[in-house]
Parts: structure tokens; sequence; C-alpha cells
């Protein structure tokens, strides 16, 4: 019998009656996996997120949740062999493909401490990476070593008050001086930063060429002077002041010339090496959050009764709950399907699938915010006052799909790079006023395909 896993991205195939279909099924090894981690996050992590609902929590090491109950988590974790399952086997992960991190993210999604219980926390996992490539040997020791061991965590600095999500915008400057390079300028919403033991930052190297060639990374470690964080910077609903996101300032910040990342200018070319597997995870763990939702929307509509009948005999509720249904499912073959491009491409290595998983991925940033916000709405709504209380995390995950719209591009950059992929080696048509498809200049031609064959009153229009 001969298998076609499609979710697994390989070249095999399942032959029913002679006739080889799509195989959607997981293998049942990995299904035991997902069933393990699933239970562990319904039954011990998910508890973390009541007692622990802050944002900054899962990231502060020196705290005694930390010491006590996550440690003992991840060296469970360990010992099931899913353990920062994104990064490859040289790195202490499973070297999985993006198809079986889906799987393994839809679960994570639903507790904000899962991903730091798994090692698949942002933006440490793409840090890792980022080092494992362009670190010297002993800044892997410094850094990298303690990162992939849970016991630090990191900041990846890009965006710029000024900048924005736009990189031409960038001021942020690092000059050589000699053995040293030094950073000038600001950057905006810092993730972790207080928490963090050292910063990989985007900087413009060479001011005189477009930035996305005179762009570069490097490695600053935390207390380095001349480096400052202006504020706290928390998200919505959190106080002034507060929050894991610093709002920091480079004054004359000298770090040695070694802890330029990379080659001089690469600077994008290495964010885009964590922003593509990155952009998918963030959609991965949303399908958790709307499969959540739709729990409690279900159980909702089960439990309560209005005007005299169950709400379940309404029928607009009734289709509120398909729609939500149906729209999560969509969802998630989309994403899967993306994972599999993205396999695929790293399979063969050829460029032409990198543009269709490029596609397919930029395809799914535009589409999870705005699926996390319809279902996150039905569902608070269907909760009536509840639904927008703090006594429930309904409002907590709406407010999580405009940030994933901005979150690592704006959704209109991902709409643009759609378009563009699309249009790319698009033939205009021969008639540019009526087009391909008209139907009057089809027929014509269909008639003098055809004439020898048929009478000239068979086919009419």
């Amino acid at each position: 019998m001969r298998r076609i896993a499609f979710w697994a991205g390989v070249d095999e195939g399942v032959n029913v009656g002679g006739c080889v279909m799509w195989d959607f099924s997981t293998d049942d090894a990995f299904q035991e996996k997902l069933d393990w981690a699933a239970r562990l996050v319904r039954e011990e992590i998910e508890p973390l997120d009541v007692l622990f609902p802050g944002h900054a929590e899962p990231y502060d090491r020196g705290s005694e949740v930390f010491r006590e109950v996550v440690r003992p988590l991840q060296r469970r974790v360990r010992e099931q062999g899913l353990w920062a399952a994104h990064l490859p086997p040289a790195l202490g992960g499973m070297g999985m493909g993006q198809v079986h991190l889906g799987l393994l993210n839809e679960i994570l999604g639903r507790s904000s401490w899962a991903p730091m219980c798994f090692g698949t926390q942002a933006p440490d996992s793409g840090n890792a990476e980022i080092l494992a490539h362009y670190a010297t040997e002993e800044q892997r020791k410094e850094y990298l070593e303690p990162l992939l061991d849970g016991r630090i965590v990191s900041t990846f600095a890009m965006t710029e008050p000024t900048g924005g999500a736009d990189p031409g915008g960038f001021t942020c400057t690092a000059v050589r001086d000699g053995d040293e390079w030094v950073i000038d300028g600001e950057k905006w919403f810092a993730s972790n930063y207080p928490l963090a033991a050292f910063v990989i930052a985007m900087v413009v190297t060479d001011p005189e060429v477009p930035v996305h060639q005179g762009a570069s990374m490097i490695l600053i470690p935390a207390g380095t002077p001349g480096m400052e964080m202006v504020r706290g910077t928390g998200m919505g609903g959190e106080p002034l002041g507060e929050g894991v996101h610093g709002y920091l300032r480079f004054t004359g910040c000298r770090v040695p010339a070694e802890n330029l990342l990379g080659e001089p200018g690469s600077g994008f070319l290495i964010a885009q090496t964590r922003l593509g597997g990155g952009r998918l995870h963030h959609a991965m763990r949303s399908v958790g959050q709307c499969r959540k939702a739709l729990e409690m929307m279900t159980e909702r509509i089960a439990s309560r009764r209005t005007r005299g009948g169950p709400l379940a005999d309404q029928q607009a509720v009734r289709h509120q709950l398909a729609d939500t249904w149906i729209q999560i499912e969509q969802f998630r073959l989309q994403v899967l399907h993306a994972a599999w491009h993205m396999d695929k491409a790293a399979r063969t290595g050829d460029r032409a699938d990198a543009r269709r998983a490029r596609l397919h991925v930029s395809g799914v940033k535009v589409a999870t915010p705005r699926v996390l916000v319809d279902v996150a709405y039905r569902a608070l709504h269907l909760h009536g006052a509840l639904g927008v209380s703090n006594e429930l995390p309904l409002t907590k995950m709406w407010h999580s799909g405009p940030t994933l719209g901005v979150a690592d591009g704006p959704t209109e950059a991902h709409q643009d790079v759609v378009a563009r992929l699309l249009l790319k080696g698009v033939e205009p048509a021969d008639d540019p006023l009526f087009g391909s498809a008209h139907l009057p200049t089809r027929l014509a031609a269909a008639r003098a395909r055809y004439a020898d064959r048929l009478p000239e009153t068979a086919v009419t229009w």
C-alpha cells in the first residue's frame, strides 16, 4: 500500500480500491505525543494562566513559580522528546518539520505559559536560530546554551518609534570605531527587555545604500553602558509604565566588533530566517486559541436558557456556532497547507518552492488576525456581559487579533506580498478590453476549432 502523507509533506499515498487518495491522518507514534502534550497543557499548564495572568510572568527566570513549577514541567517535556521541537537535533531540539510543529502548536496555543514549558516561546526561539548560525563559539557558550536550556530569555529589537513597520524610516545606527561598534538611536516594543540577558537589534551600518542592503544584526548584552529603557510598555489593559515591552534608547553604546552577527548589510536576510517561521507559528497557536473559544461557545449554548427555552433552540445562535466551526476548519487547513509548502521548500531547496511557501505564509499572516477577531467576537457576544468582563479570557483573546495584525509586519504589507507574487509572470490578455474569458470571442474561436466536425447550427449562444 502506497501512502500520500499530505500533512507530513512526504511523497507517499494511500491506495483505496485502486485509487490513490490524500491522507489527512497523523501517524500513531506522533499522535501519542500530541495526546500527551494536550493532557499536560489542559491539566497542569492552563491553570498557570489563571494563577499568573501577567504578560511578563512566564519570562521571569528569577520567580519562584519558574523554579518550582516551570522547570519540572520543562524536564517532563524533555523526557517526551518535545523540547524546542522547532530546533535541529544539534541544538537540542527535535528538528520537526513545520507540519508537525503546526499540530503541536495548536495545543500550545491554548495557554500563554505552554510555549515556555515546551521551549518554543518568542522571541527566544528565533534568537536561538540566529545565534546558532552567526554567533562565535564564545557567544554560543555564553548566550545560546543557557537560552536553549531555558535558563535565560532574550529580546529581539527591530521596530523603531519613527520607522514603525517601514524599515526605510529606521534611524538606529551602528558605526565602526576601531574594534568596537557604537550604537545610537531608539527601538520600540522590544519584547522581554526588562528580563532579558541580551538583545539582538537591527541597526543601520551603511546609511549610503538602501536599508535592505545597509542594515545589520548586532548582539548587545544586558547592562551594556549606553543602552537604557526609556519606559516599559504594556498591552491594552495593563497599567501605564508597566509591561514586558521596552522602549529602548542607545546613546554611544559600545559593543565589541565581533558582536555583529553575520556580514554587514545582511540584517534583513537574517531577520527573514526567523520571521517566516515565526509568522506561521503565531497562526498555529491561534488555531488553538480559536478552538478554545469554540469550546466555550458550545458549552454556553448547551447550558444557557433564554426566553423560556435552551439557547440551542435559537436558530441564529446555531448559525453562529456553525459559521465559527467552518471558519476555524478553513483556517486550520490553510495554516497546515502553508506549513506543508515550507517543509517542501526546505526539502527541495528550489527557489520556486520557496516563493510558493512565501505566498502561503503571507496569506496565513493576513488571515490570522481576522479569524481571531471574528471567532473571539462571536464567543464574547454569546456570553453577553460575562463575555466582556474580566472573569473570562475572551477580551484578552480578542485583543490578540489586532496585536497579530501588526506583529511581524502589518497585514497590509503581507496583502501586498500575496498580490505581487500572484501577479508575478502573469501575461496581459491579448485583448486588453474584454480579456481572455469574453464569451463572444471564445464562441467564435470554438466554432472555428470545430467547424469541420459540427454543423454551423449545432453551436448557438
